[in-house]
């Protein structure tokens, strides 16, 4: 297998915090909502439960964000280890601007249906369709679609 990587995006420092600070934003007023002005006691632990679910979010985001997406000649690929698609797997692209995709990204059709993945910020899994992008940088996204628009065609020919 060639393990050289081709392409690697990895969301910018500014994009991780400005999400995590969204998130925890939500979270702090959520919560403050439902310490400060209690409402009635089934909304206040519903309240509740919502500011520590996106607490939850929070970190889950943090950690999937510190990670970054390779691509080599035979998959696509997280750091931290999670293969994401084989190429022999992806039936076909779609970047267009109502595809049901992240922000600045791309969809992935597969041949197979994979496991159900999500890796909020970066890409999700469900059945034969991945979702990749979110928080990363989009022309890098861009780049990785295109390069691997390339790569499929290559094979296509070969």
């Amino acid at each position: 297998m060639d393990d050289e990587v081709l392409v690697m995006v990895r969301a910018s420092p500014m994009r991780r915090a400005f999400g995590l600070a969204a998130l925890l934003g939500l979270a702090g007023i959520v919560l403050y909502v439902a310490i400060a002005t209690p409402p009635a006691l089934g909304w206040q632990v519903f309240l509740v439960v919502l500011g520590a679910g996106v607490l939850w979010m929070t970190e889950r985001t943090r950690r999937a964000t510190a990670t970054a997406i390779e691509l080599t000649r035979e998959v696509l690929r997280s750091t931290n280890g999670d293969v994401i698609a084989s190429l022999d797997n992806i039936a076909g692209i779609d970047r267009s601007t109502f595809a049901f995709k992240p922000s600045n990204g791309f969809l992935l059709t597969l041949k197979t249906p994979g496991a159900r993945r999500w890796e909020p910020g970066i890409y999700w899994a469900f059945g034969r369709r991945v979702g990749v992008g979110g928080v990363l940088p989009g022309p890098q996204t861009k780049f990785l679609a295109q390069t691997l628009e390339t790569l499929l065609l290559e094979r296509a020919q070969a």
